[in-house]
């Protein structure tokens, strides 16, 4: 696992979390590529948000999943998710859901607006990995001038 601080809860471990970013990716709505993606968000409450992709004949409507917890997260009143899972891979894989699937650029653009500080946490064959998001996107673009 990639250096951090500290992971910020002490009753779900990053593995926990990706645990629920693969329940949630079997929920994808993917016909047409069936490349199930989930992501669950972890909240200083402890509270976690789960979210899938969705995708649509019309490919430019198609939302990521983290980008659809995004809209969760808000339309429940959360701000400030303190780390991230996301897990994905084409369902016909041996390795299914168990692949590094980082965010896209739109989606950790999407993120940055919420904590430039959020964790990452991504599966790998040897387990969990948790990276910095403002690490995944340097010189992300913001309205703050600091």
């Amino acid at each position: 696992m990639p250096a951090i601080d500290k992971w910020p809860s002490t009753k779900i471990s990053p593995e926990d979390l990706l645990g629920m970013a693969r329940e949630a990716a079997r929920r994808a709505y993917v016909p047409y590529s069936r490349y199930h993606v989930g992501a669950a968000m972890l909240f200083e409450d402890g509270s976690v948000v789960q979210s899938c992709n969705v995708e649509n004949a019309s490919y430019g409507i198609t939302i990521c999943a983290e980008r659809a917890g995004v809209v969760i997260m808000v339309s429940q009143g959360k701000r400030n998710p303190l780390a991230i899972a996301v897990t994905g891979s084409h369902e016909d894989r041996d390795d299914y859901l168990k692949i590094e699937c980082p965010p896209c650029g739109a989606c950790r653009q999407a993120l940055m607006e919420f904590n430039t500080n959020m964790l990452v946490v991504l599966a790998s064959k040897d387990g969990a990995k948790v990276y910095e998001l403002k690490k995944l996107l340097p010189h992300s673009f913001s309205l703050d001038p600091d």
